[in-house]
Order: structure tokens, then C-alpha cells, then sequence
């Protein structure tokens, strides 16, 4: 694909991955991704914002075989996916000076070997002119990483975001057509990489709400030129409060907690409570992040294997424990064949996360009456919490 018109002067580049379907061998990506550039072509410099993966490299050549020069190449992210093809870049136009923070100089020299003498360092707030452009960086740290920014374009009103309200999108769209396929992708991409860092996020965001923002062209995904959705999707994201739902990832070998979760389920239902079920066995751990953006309460469903949990449930207590979610409470349900300390050892996986644990449901075998009874008891603690502090 060739470089594509944004507005004059200013130009989309980059790579269209349509088949990649796992991110840092962790992260599904169902609709592949894109690895966005973009040209900036001032009266007297010329800045690219951004490369692309080092796989996708001979693309963005191809795409600047007509660029006559580049001044500056402005590195949001150190991360490979956006600074990956720095070098191949150097290598085309030797005199470009590579435009970062003081921290992600350091990373980007020592994960791409850059010399420390093609770098311009930029602080919080400082401008660089390419003539009748004007690009103001803007630092964002731990929106993912510790040294990104993102670049304000001040004549055209463009935010630059980097990983900052991005979305996993494979497209032939230069511009958000379906958004409600692009709010599900950009609430999958928060849940799974930015969620950990709500807290920063909440004050970079408030930082942005002095610019008058009118486009904002991320690096990964389609630009939004209507972007005041999205910048709300994130405020509700990042500081809203917890919705009146339940998350329950689970597993079951023999069907004992598949009933237990069954039931609890159904009494959640009737209790006026929205539940949302994952089957840790085929689940999608991407869907599983994007619920907890929302849960008010985890309640994990788990048989005890070997004296401990299941290893599959063990593994969402770490990923919960790790994507950090605005989750209030917490619960254990699930059957033992002989005995074990599975609660023990799932409460000691969760330390980041600062809950209310409410008292967890066990049975010996197949669930009796009694232990429905305890269910049925459960859903009603979780019911008048949710009351209580007034989640909808």
C-alpha cells in the first residue's frame, strides 16, 4: 500500500498486517494490525513520526522511494512494532536526527544499537518547527511504556498518540468507518496493555485537555477525525466506576464446578446482576481482559488440582493480578475430591488487586443442596455490595 493522503502536507505510511494473530507471544489479535507512520512535510524540514515492525521494513521503503529528504524521525515508543526500522531508515537518509525522550534514547540504543549522536533528545513540552509546522511533544510515560510521548501537530490540531488510544484493526480504512468495531478493538487494546497503568493514564489525560484536538491518527489502527468518542471511552475506562457486573472465569474437569458456576450464575441473573462467563479451557484471554475493564467483582471457578488450583485458573489469577482492574470484590467457588489449599493459593497470586474477598464456596464432590444454599447466600453478598455502592 502506498502512502495515503491525510490532509495536505501530511501523509499516512506504514504496513497492513493482516495475518498476524499474536502479539508479544501473548496478546490474540483476531483482526490483525497495522503499523502506522506518517509524514509531515514542513516548509523547510521534513519529520517522520514512527516507523514500522522490522518484518513489514521493505514496505515503509518502498513507501518514502520518492520522499526526497527527512530531517527528523520522531520515535514515540522504543517498543520494536514503532521504532523497529529506525535504522533501515538512518541508513536512506544519513543526516535524519532521530527525535526521542532522554529515557527512550537509552532504550532505543540499546535495543536497536542506534549511535548516541543520531539522537535529539526533547522535553516535556518542547516544540520543534519544520517551518509552517510546528510539532510539540507532549510526554506520556507508562502509556505503555516509561519513556513514551506523543507529538501535537499545533497548525493542523493532530494529536500524533503513538500506542495511546490505539486498536489491533487489520484495514484498507484510513479513516474510523464502524465504530463500534473500533470501540470493542480500542477497549481490547486497553484492557490488555494499558489497563496496569490506569492511574498515569487518568493524569496523561488530563494533561491532553488543554489542546484542541481534531484528529487523532494512533499507531496502530484506523485515525479517528471524530475523536471525542474515543477520548470519553477512555475516561470511563481509566477512572468510571466499576459496572453491576460479574466476571467468572472457570474451569471444570468433571462437571462438579461447572454446576456450582451454572447455578451461581442463574442466582446472579435473578438478583438483577449482568454475569459474563469464560470457559478458561477456549476462552479468548483478550475478551477475558476486556470484561474486567467493567467487572465490579471476580468470582473465579476453579477444581483443585494436585492440593492447589487448576493451573488454568491459577494463570487467570495471575493475568487479573496483573492487568490491575478497578475490580471491588472477590470470590472463590469450586469442588475437591480429597483436600487442598486452593484458596490459600490463589489469594496469595493476587496481590495487586484490592479487593473485599467475600467468603468462598468449596464442596467435596458433586454440590449438594447445602452447598446451592451457599450459592444462592453468595449471590446475595454480591448483590447488596453492588447495591450498595451504587454500580449499574
Amino acid at each position: 500500500m502506498q502512502k495515503r493522503k491525510i490532509m495536505e502536507k501530511i501523509h499516512w505510511l506504514g504496513a497492513v498486517d493482516w495475518d498476524r494473530r499474536l502479539f508479544d507471544s501473548l496478546i490474540p489479535l483476531p483482526d490483525g494490525t497495522t503499523y502506522n507512520a506518517y509524514l509531515i512535510e514542513g516548509s523547510e524540514k521534513t519529520a517522520l513520526l514512527d516507523t514500522v515492525d522490522p518484518p513489514m521494513a521493505e514496505v515503509l521503503t518502498a513507501q518514502l522511494d520518492n520522499v526526497p529528504k527527512i530531517d527528523f524521525v520522531v520515535s514515540h515508543h522504543a517498543e520494536q512494532d514503532h521504532s523497529g526500522t529506525i535504522p533501515q531508515v538512518l541508513e536512506r537518509f544519513p543526516q535524519a536526527k532521530v527525535v526521542a525522550t532522554p529515557k527512550a534514547k537509552g532504550m532505543l540504543m540499546d535495543i536497536l544499537k542506534i549511535p548516541e549522536n543520531a539522537f535529539v533528545t526533547v522535553q516535556d513540552g518542547e516544540t520543534l518547527s519544520l517551518g509552517d509546522k510546528t510539532l510539540e511533544f507532549i510526554h506520556t510515560p507508562w502509556v505503555h511504556w516509561p519513556e513514551t510521548m506523543v507529538t501535537y501537530l499545533q497548525e493542523d490540531k493532530i494529536l500524533f498518540s503513538c500506542d495511546f488510544f490505539g486498536s489491533h484493526i487489520a484495514t484498507s480504512d484510513l479513516f474510523v468507518t464502524d465504530q463500534g468495531r473500533v470501540h470493542e478493538a480500542a477497549k481490547r487494546y486497553f484492557a490488555e496493555i494499558m489497563m496496569p497503568f490506569r492511574n498515569i493514564i487518568a493524569k496523561n489525560m488530563e494533561k491532553l485537555n488543554g489542546y484542541d484536538i481534531q484528529m487523532i491518527a494512533p499507531s496502530h489502527g484506523q485515525i479517528y477525525d471524530r475523536p471525542s468518542w474515543i477520548m470519553d471511552a477512555y475516561q470511563d475506562w481509566v477512572a468510571g466506576d466499576p459496572h453491576n457486573l460479574v466476571v467468572l472465569p472457570f474451569v471444570s474437569m468433571h462437571g462438579s464446578t461447572r454446576k456450582m458456576v451454572d447455578h451461581l450464575t442463574a442466582a446472579l441473573v435473578e438478583r438483577g446482576i449482568r454475569v459474563e462467563l469464560f470457559n478458561l479451557a477456549v476462552t479468548d484471554i483478550g475478551k477475558l481482559a476486556m470484561a474486567l475493564v467493567d467487572a465490579a467483582t471476580i468470582v473465579v471457578g476453579v477444581p483443585t488440582v494436585l492440593a492447589g488450583p487448576h493451573p488454568l485458573a491459577a494463570y487467570a489469577a495471575l493475568l487479573a493480578n496483573a492487568l490491575k482492574p478497578k475490580v471491588r470484590f472477590l470470590s472463590i467457588i469450586g469442588s475437591y475430591g480429597w483436600g487442598g489449599k486452593t484458596v490459600e493459593t490463589l489469594a496469595g497470586m493476587i496481590p495487586n488487586l484490592k479487593v473485599e474477598v467475600i467468603d468462598p464456596v468449596l464442596c467435596k464432590g458433586l454440590p449438594a443442596e447445602a452447598d446451592f444454599a451457599s450459592l444462592d447466600r453468595l449471590a446475595d453478598s454480591i448483590a447488596q455490595k453492588h447495591k450498595e455502592n451504587g454500580f449499574r
